[in-house]
């Protein structure tokens, strides 16, 4: 088995089941979540890894974007911390994360992404920064397509996996982006290659990396990052990287 053949036999066996999870949202979150925002939601879909195709099963990968109406009242802080006091109140294990709300729900994990429309614009919304304590506003659907259509949502799946296994904080759009820049102009579908690139330049440029945000480059999504968080995925990357084979990290 060549090295590609092995990593694709990895993705193969952590295929997410996007139906079942969307089956779960609709049955147990999303009537909560439409009585919780009343007039005010938009719509509620899963979006996120499982929308660019870069997500894996057994990860929290599983983002529910609640799109409120421009007209929603209170600010940003007061939006997200309602969804999480909701939240909360279920048997869900709610945590808040920086622009989410992690929760468990029959077995799958999802971040709830609660974000404003912005007015006039359909598909730009405001977001709460949890961590810092401010706001951003992006474009989600820019952000999607970014990604979906970069061809290399099989790279990125495997640094997801790895990520994973090692037991990093390393928010996936972080290492979406990341992983687009380490591999910008190399060959497609050059699968074990590339993820070995890709764990090269994490490995030399993560503690010091500036990635932006495609849809708001005032977003520089890699300040969300403590210095202690950088240097462990650097770390993390240099010994993948000096294993002899994919299996000793990957599987």
């Amino acid at each position: 088995m060549t090295a590609d053949q092995y990593l694709r036999s990895v993705l193969a066996k952590c295929q997410v089941n996007a139906a079942g999870a969307k089956a779960v949202a609709l049955q147990h979150i999303a009537p909560l979540v439409q009585r919780w925002a009343g007039q005010y939601l938009s719509s509620i879909d899963l979006s996120g890894s499982v929308a660019k195709g870069t997500a894996n099963a057994r990860a929290n990968d599983m983002d529910l974007f609640i799109a409120m109406s421009s007209t929603t009242p209170g600010t940003l802080k007061d939006i997200y911390e309602s969804l999480h006091n909701l939240a909360a109140q279920q048997p869900w294990s709610a945590r808040r994360q920086n622009v989410s709300i992690g929760i468990q729900v029959a077995g799958y994990h999802f971040d709830l992404v609660p974000g404003r429309m912005q007015p006039g614009y359909q598909n730009w919304f405001s977001l709460w920064r949890n961590k810092a304590q401010t706001w951003t506003q992006t474009n989600i659907t820019l952000q999607i397509q970014t990604v979906a259509q970069s061809g290399r949502t099989e790279e990125i799946r495997i640094l997801k996996r790895w990520r994973t296994l090692a037991g990093l904080d390393f928010p996936s759009f972080i290492l979406e982006l990341a992983v687009l820049q380490a591999l910008h102009g190399r060959r497609m579908g050059d699968l074990a290659n590339n993820a070995s690139a890709a764990l090269e330049w994490l490995r030399d440029n993560m503690r010091t990396a500036r990635l932006v945000d495609p849809a708001n480059t005032n977003n520089v999504v890699t300040d969300d990052l403590t210095a202690t968080e950088r240097a462990a995925i650097a770390t993390a990357a240099g010994v993948a990287r000096a294993q002899p084979s994919y299996s000793n990290f990957v599987w």
